[in-house]
């Protein structure tokens, strides 16, 4: 009997862990660069910033504080799916 063949997934933590060991990349230093290019816009309410050649969707939780919940090609357009995560 042939066996099926095993579909493996990557959890964005393992490629996170793989990108900092493997490539030395400072995942702290990119949250904290992506943090302070959302800063701005964020104060002002925005949902989304361009910035680079990306756009940051911005989720606010609370008055104070919001959360960069992911990056999209910048002529990407943002959709009500993305502000609601």
């Amino acid at each position: 009997m042939k066996r099926r063949p095993t579909i493996v997934s990557v959890s964005d933590h393992a490629v996170l862990r793989y990108l900092e060991r493997e490539h030395g990349i400072d995942v702290d230093v990119v949250r904290a660069h992506l943090a302070a290019k959302a800063q701005p816009g964020a104060e002002l309410g925005a949902t989304a910033v361009q910035v680079e050649r990306v756009k940051l969707v911005v989720r606010s939780i609370t008055e104070g504080y919001a959360t960069v919940v992911t990056v999209l090609e910048r002529r990407t357009a943002s959709t009500s799916r993305d502000r609601d995560r």
